[in-house]
C-alpha cells in the first residue's frame, strides 16, 4: 500500500473582493488542511497488464474520509498508454463515474523526457452531466540527480479550465502549485 501525507491550500479561495476591488490578504492557516491518502494497486495475476486501484483519503481534522475511488486501470505498455474507469465518491459531488486515458509521447530518443496527454471525464451516477478534464504535460526525470536522488520536473497546461501548474519531486516529497494559487506538499511514506 502506498500512504503519503498531503498538505495544502488554495489561496485563491482565501481572498476576499474588496468594494474597491483589492484583494484582502487572507487570514494565517485558512483553508490549508493535512490529509492521509493510501492508495492499493491489486494485480489479477502477475503477468497482467490490468489491476483495480483502490484510492482514499481521509481529513486530519475531521477524521472524516474525504473521497474513496474504486478504478479499474489498463496499461498497454508497447504505446506507453492506459485506460481506466470506475467509482468517485467525495464528501461534496458524492458518487460520480470516472474515465480516464493517459498517453505518453517521447521528446528524444531518451525514455526521460516526454509529453504527456491525460483526459477525464466525471460523469454523476445518473449519467447526466460530464465534466471533462485534461491536460497536457511536459515530464523531464532526472535520474541520480545526486547520489540516490532522483528528481520529476513537471510542466503542465490544464486544457479544459486554462491553468497552468508545475509539479516538483524529489524521491519521497513532492511539491504541486498551479496559476491560481492552488498548492500542496506530500510526503511519500
Amino acid at each position: 500500500m502506498e500512504t503519503s501525507i498531503r498538505y495544502g491550500g488554495e489561496s485563491s479561495a482565501l481572498r476576499r473582493k474588496m468594494p474597491n476591488n483589492i484583494d484582502e490578504p487572507p487570514p494565517l492557516m485558512a483553508a490549508r488542511e493535512l490529509r492521509i491518502h493510501a492508495k492499493q494497486k491489486l494485480q489479477f495475476h502477475h503477468s497482467s497488464t490490468t489491476l483495480l486501484q483502490l484510492k482514499g483519503e481521509v481529513d486530519t481534522r475531521s477524521g472524516a474520509p474525504t473521497f474513496l475511488c474504486a478504478l479499474f486501470r489498463h496499461f498497454y505498455p508497447h504505446l506507453s498508454a492506459s485506460l481506466g474507469a470506475g467509482l468517485h465518491y467525495d464528501t461534496n459531488n458524492k458518487l460520480q463515474c470516472i474515465m480516464r486515458a493517459k498517453k505518453a509521447y517521447p521528446v528524444a530518443s531518451t525514455p526521460f523526457v516526454n509529453f504527456v496527454l491525460k483526459g477525464r471525464c466525471n460523469i454523476d451516477k445518473d449519467l447526466n452531466q460530464p465534466t471533462p478534464h485534461g491536460a497536457l504535460e511536459l515530464v523531464w526525470n532526472i535520474l541520480d540527480f545526486q547520489k540516490e536522488q532522483d528528481v520529476r520536473l513537471k510542466l503542465g497546461y490544464e486544457l479544459v479550465d486554462k491553468i497552468p501548474y508545475v509539479q516538483l519531486r524529489e524521491n519521497n516529497w513532492t511539491f504541486n502549485a498551479d496559476a491560481n494559487g492552488r498548492w500542496n506538499v506530500r510526503y511519500n511514506l
